[in-house]
């Protein structure tokens, strides 16, 4: 597949498998409490007092103001780490990200931006996640981030941006565990699909996974091979637009955490793929 063009899917795959619904709105509330406990259990106590600390506030200045203070308390990355492989796609401002694991197993990140609203939002994650092991990291669920109140503080694109952060994060961390796998062969084996184009494995990914009523996928690598020349071959940077009855119930946050989650194997360092821009709705939001 040449990059820029567009592949387009209707009605692929089996029917949309339907979600069984609880008759009961007690039941739902005691499951939504469940998995509401179980997320912040999940959550690593730094990123717990954060939460908490900025979800008690009411005023949005503050909370503002908050991130304009850890921006400037934030230990800067390096200029040696400023590079494309460290940068964090899809955010207003310039980020750059970088990770590394300590001795006891931890992750400690660093960050830099060139907006210091950003830079305090790389700071909250910076905070809350160093200190936590690579697999609390890659295991957390990302509706911490309507938690913490912020959302009236900051304009969409902030907020999205603030979302691929912590994809960034853990992405980074999903590499240093698999960096300290035994004998360094996580992945080594050659996957049966290894030959096909990005976008192919995206399609037959997203078509197992998500059975979509329809779902174009773009290659947009080019554009992006002026800062990034691998990208000039196509395979890095794609937009994804799909529709599916499995995002019913779920915010836009997890329906992208869904689509990064199931396309891990694809992404760097394991595949070539490097950001995307998603598009996740359900038929009814057609």
């Amino acid at each position: 597949v040449d990059p820029g063009k567009v592949l387009r899917i209707q009605g692929g795959g089996s029917p949309p498998r339907r979600r069984r619904r609880s008759n009961s709105r007690r039941e739902r509330g005691l499951v939504c409490s469940v998995r509401a406990m179980e997320a912040s259990t999940a959550m690593p106590e730094s990123l717990k007092g954060l939460v908490a600390a900025f979800s008690a506030v009411p005023d949005p200045m503050m909370r503002y103001k908050q991130l304009l203070f850890f921006a400037e308390k934030l230990d800067a990355l390096g200029t040696e780490h400023q590079t494309p492989e460290n940068k964090v796609e899809g955010c207003v401002s310039q980020v750059w990200v970088k990770g590394f694991l300590e001795q006891d197993g931890t992750v400690t990140y660093k960050a830099e931006s060139d907006s210091q609203l950003t830079k305090g939002l790389a700071a909250l994650l910076v905070k809350g996640l160093s200190g936590a092991t690579p697999e609390a990291i890659t295991s957390l669920d990302p509706s911490f981030i309507e938690k913490l109140g912020l959302q009236q503080s900051l304009t969409p694109s902030r907020n999205n941006g603030f979302l691929n952060m912590l994809l960034k994060m853990q992405k980074i961390a999903q590499g240093l565990l698999a960096s300290t796998a035994a004998g360094g062969d996580a992945g080594a084996t050659p996957d049966a699909d290894a030959n096909l184009p990005m976008s192919k494995k995206i399609e037959l990914v997203l078509t197992r996974e998500f059975s979509p009523a329809s779902l174009e996928i773009q290659d947009d690598s080019a554009s992006h091979a002026g800062h990034r020349p691998e990208s000039a071959d196509g395979g890095t940077h794609f937009t994804v637009r799909i529709v599916s009855e499995s995002f019913e119930g779920m915010n836009t946050i997890k329906r992208h955490k869904a689509i990064y989650a199931v396309l891990a194997d694809c992404m760097e360092p394991a595949g070539t793929l490097h950001a995307l821009s998603l598009s996740t709705k359900t038929p009814s939001e057609v």
